[in-house]
């Protein structure tokens, strides 16, 4: 994240966390709900498929399998995130998401 992403990047997520907001703005709140996801969910199995390029643009496709370990519930995902790149950073995600 420190060499690919803008310290200025603008983060969207499908959803949030109750008290949390959907959107994140600069790296180190970035850093900071990557760190909470990945303390709050144990990965069970994961794919990844991509990127597909357009432009300024890329999208990434996930499946996982993980337990959401504050209520210890296992659920599949699928995720889709589309970022935008300016300047040779990533300036902006957002996840689209089912679980």
């Amino acid at each position: 994240m420190t060499t690919l992403y803008s310290d200025d990047i603008v983060s969207v997520e499908a959803g949030a966390p109750p008290g949390m907001s959907r959107e994140t703005k600069g790296l180190d709140g970035v850093k900071a709900k990557g760190e909470w996801w990945q303390a709050n969910h144990e990965v069970h199995s994961s794919v990844v498929e991509g990127p597909l390029v357009a432009g300024s643009h890329f999208s990434v496709a996930f499946k996982f399998e993980v337990t959401f370990k504050p209520a210890n519930r296992q659920m599949k995902m699928e995720e889709i995130a589309l970022y935008k790149v300016a300047d040779g950073k990533v300036v902006y995600e957002e996840f689209f998401y089912n679980m």
